[in-house]
């Protein structure tokens, strides 16, 4: 029993690590892509200083 509830905890940690290491990666890609929505946003519109158009 204290043997699959060890292997229980080890799979667990397991795919949290690698789920944690995706989302750091997401994390990432969007914090580029909003920069770069951003410095677009600002070439289209010199005169206002709003990024969303709503």
């Amino acid at each position: 029993m204290i043997l699959l509830l060890a292997l229980l905890f080890v799979v667990l940690v397991g795919g949290l690590g690698f789920t944690l290491h995706v989302l750091w990666l997401l994390a990432g890609v969007l914090l580029v892509l909003w920069l770069v929505g951003y410095a677009i946003g600002r070439g289209e519109s010199a005169g206002r200083h709003r990024f969303y158009r709503w």
